[in-house]
């Protein structure tokens, strides 16, 4: 049984750009063979069950040559799965893409192309360069700017280039810089033409470093630029400083991990030109055993309260109520306490309203909330507490100090997943990343286990953000600093006070 392969481009970046199309093709492949300049935010996109095998691939240094990623791509389709082949910009555009195909279709296997949008006409875009402009350009080209100039045989014309009243676009090409200048000058080109070279485009570390042909490769080499990047040359590169966008963002040039599951609440982040890298250190699951609640289910009348601290205990609870083939008439009434605002709507999914929502989101306020309610004396109250396997026991503990009567059976357990953190690593290391959110004292201390025992010392230098003062206190007690504590322990609060703190 002969599987398939998609050859997909997965832009220049900016996971925003990849197609509709590529992404449905992600969704339903068996393995992924990536390239290094992907953005890996990408892979989360993907089934679980996926297998990931990393090609590599960057400025020179490969992980695996060409010919073994074109035999990987035939054996795991002959295995009958479906492929991706996950590359950079677009596969036809400098991607080798036409090579893999060219093996796919001898061997008889059937593939498809999904073009991705070239760094090519992107990454000028996120510049603020326009490729045309009806008064500056009626053409570009493109140009690979790998190719050894010293050579005596060339596919490039030189002549023809330097001629051309348009706009060159060459990729690849920060090493040949110089070589390239050189050429084009010498063969014609005006010295005195605009040229940028941008480097990481479409990415919150995007530099765009302008200046003329004669003048930029010195610029380039006392800055220091490395690959990736792309170099541009033409009038209209002077349109920059008009149509200057990307960078003008008010959060640009921030990269925030997010270690929660919650992450769509963070996607304001991303309309203000911040990268948010979803880096989720916990992972909800069933219980173990669900003796303790189907005890508490079977005898839901004889109690007066149901506290839910999180959706996740909403959505298991009610869960394992249908699975026992009980339904929401059950809880007739049963009243309700809800802390937080996505708990109150993960119930109201399921038809139920709350009776009682505590002014402070945490254990402490679920406690001050019954004692006011009942004037500190809640002898005879019986409260069911779905909880998690790790939730502090502040709650039973005190409302029992009060006189009250708590079932806590676990619900839903709290683990540490299994992920790879060697990109978040490389990232710390190399001072990538500015700001890491944690949601939970679990979510922290999970993600000190994941990154290994530089993590302490690459949190020094970044900003962290947290939701309430537990998490603040774990956090603390480790001897780091937290930069970032909203009023209210909310995602959409918490989304605010970093907006409000970068933009300082």
């Amino acid at each position: 049984m002969t599987g398939k392969v998609y050859i997909v481009g997965a832009g220049p970046g900016d996971t925003g750009l990849l197609t509709i199309k590529g992404l449905k093709a992600l969704q339903l492949s068996d393995v992924v063979v990536y390239d290094f300049h992907i953005n890996a935010q990408i892979l989360n996109y993907l089934k679980n069950e996926a297998e990931f095998i990393y090609a590599g691939k960057r400025g020179g240094h490969h992980e695996m040559t060409q010919e073994e990623i074109n035999r990987i791509l035939v054996e795991k389709a002959k295995e009958g799965k479906i492929v991706c082949r996950l590359k950079g910009g677009d596969p036809f555009v400098f991607g080798r893409g036409g090579e893999e195909a060219e093996v796919l279709a001898r061997e008889g296997i059937p593939f498809e192309i999904i073009p991705g949008i070239s760094s090519a006409i992107a990454v000028p875009a996120y510049a603020g360069i326009p490729l045309t402009h009806r008064d500056l350009s009626s053409l570009f080209t493109v140009i690979t700017g790998n190719e050894d100039i010293t050579k005596h045989e060339t596919r490039i014309n030189w002549k023809a280039l330097a001629e051309l009243d348009g706009t060159l676009v060459f990729l690849m090409a920060v090493r040949n810089l110089a070589a390239i200048t050189e050429q084009l000058i010498r063969n014609g080109k005006d010295p005195d033409t605009p040229a940028a070279l941008i480097r990481w485009g479409t990415r919150a570390d995007q530099i765009t470093i302008t200046g003329t042909l004669r003048t930029i490769p010195e610029i380039i080499k006392e800055k220091k630029i490395n690959p990736p990047a792309i170099f541009i040359i033409g009038e209209v590169v002077r349109l920059r400083d008009v149509l200057l966008w990307y960078e003008k963002k008010p959060l640009f040039g921030q990269r925030i991990v997010i270690t929660g599951k919650e992450s769509e609440a963070y996607e304001k982040l991303e309309l203000l030109g911040a990268e948010v890298i979803d880096f989720p250190t916990i992972e909800i699951t069933p219980p173990e055993d669900w003796t303790g609640l189907d005890n508490s289910l079977s005898r839901l009348q004889t109690y007066q309260w149901i506290i839910f601290t999180s959706s996740s205990g909403v959505r298991y609870f009610m869960e394992r109520m249908l699975e026992k083939g009980l339904d929401v008439r059950e809880l007739k009434g049963v009243k309700i306490c809800s802390v937080g605002i996505k708990t109150e709507e993960e119930l109201k999914k399921y038809g139920i309203l709350v009776d009682l929502v505590p002014e402070e989101f945490r254990a402490e306020g679920v406690v001050e909330a019954f004692k006011r309610l009942y004037n500190g004396n809640l002898e005879g109250i019986r409260i069911l507490f779905p909880r998690a396997d790790i939730a502090r026991e502040i709650i039973p503990e005190r409302i029992k100090e009060l006189g009250g009567h708590v079932d806590a059976p676990v619900t839903y357990r709290s683990i540490k997943p299994e992920t790879h953190a060697k990109r978040i690593k490389r990232f710390l290391k190399e001072g990538r990343i500015t700001m890491v959110v944690f949601t939970s004292g679990a979510t922290f201390n999970n993600f000190i286990e994941l990154i290994g025992q530089e993590a302490k010392e690459f949190l020094m230098d970044v900003k962290i953000a947290v939701i309430g003062p537990v998490t603040k206190k774990v956090v603390e007690s480790a001897g780091l600093k937290v930069s970032i504590m909203p009023e209210k322990a909310t995602n959409e609060a918490l989304v605010e006070a970093i907006i409000k703190t970068v933009q300082k």
